[in-house]
């Protein structure tokens, strides 16, 4: 028997480092998806019914919870700036120089007519504190072979109760997101692409979401330029930023 233990202990080992749990994939998706900071300049390029247009924009974040973006094209949304600390989002308009709180169903709202709610962005992007996982199997993405989870809410407090994840598995990276409402009806679709190594780590370039209830081909996110643990100044996080 003590020659039969040790071999097939050694089996049961090297199967669980091949096939490691739900918790610990999205651990490490956490992991190559967040940052302490990051600074990034974006294009995001929305797919309307009757036309096509584009809006850039440069955002500053410290972790999760503190974001603040300006846009700099094109001219009619120049100088908005939108400023989130914790769970509250201030918008300045430059056009009627007010600073508005985004709060309750305004939260709902489309964010420049794209297919992000401001509701989107407030959203936690650290999986683990919202939600507990399960594998469900393996598909093929673009001959990337991932890991399909499902995610279901802890909470109630978040936007969607329920995710499905497709996991690039050499990666850790979510190649594809289906996000549901506590009903089971598919609100949005997002899709990761042109993934590249940036200092250290996995990340895509581009994004497309699409909300499904929502006519259009979607809304593309481009990273432009991206740089990651980088020292912000604290007075860019104020609502007295927003109308410098």
């Amino acid at each position: 028997m003590k020659k039969l233990f040790i071999p097939v202990f050694m089996l049961c080992v090297s199967l669980n480092a091949q096939n490691p749990s739900a918790k610990e994939i999205i651990e490490k998706v956490d992991k190559n998806m967040s940052a302490n900071s990051r600074v990034f300049t974006s294009k995001m390029i929305i797919h309307n019914p009757r036309n096509t247009r584009t809006v850039e924009s440069k955002s500053w974040n410290i972790g999760e919870k503190k974001s603040y973006t300006e846009y700099l094209s094109p001219p009619r949304e120049q100088g908005t700036k939108m400023l989130k600390l914790e769970d509250q989002l201030w918008i300045f308009s430059p056009e009627t120089d007010r600073i508005i709180q985004i709060s309750g169903h305004m939260l709902r709202q489309s964010v420049m007519g794209s297919d992000l709610s401001y509701e989107d962005m407030m959203e936690d992007p650290h999986l683990l504190n919202h939600y507990t996982g399960k594998i469900d199997g393996e598909e093929k993405i673009d001959d990337r072979t991932c890991w399909v989870i499902t995610l279901i809410a802890n909470t109630a407090d978040v936007a969607y109760q329920m995710q499905k994840v497709w996991i690039d598995k050499d990666r850790y990276i979510p190649l594809k997101k289906e996000l549901y409402a506590k009903s089971g009806v598919l609100l949005k679709r997002m899709e990761l692409s042109d993934i590249k190594q940036i200092q250290g780590r996995w990340f895509p370039e581009k994004m497309l979401f699409k909300d499904i209830l929502k006519e259009g081909e979607g809304t593309e996110f481009h990273i432009e330029e991206i740089n990651f643990n980088v020292a912000i100044p604290d007075y860019i996080f104020s609502k007295a930023s927003l109308k410098k």
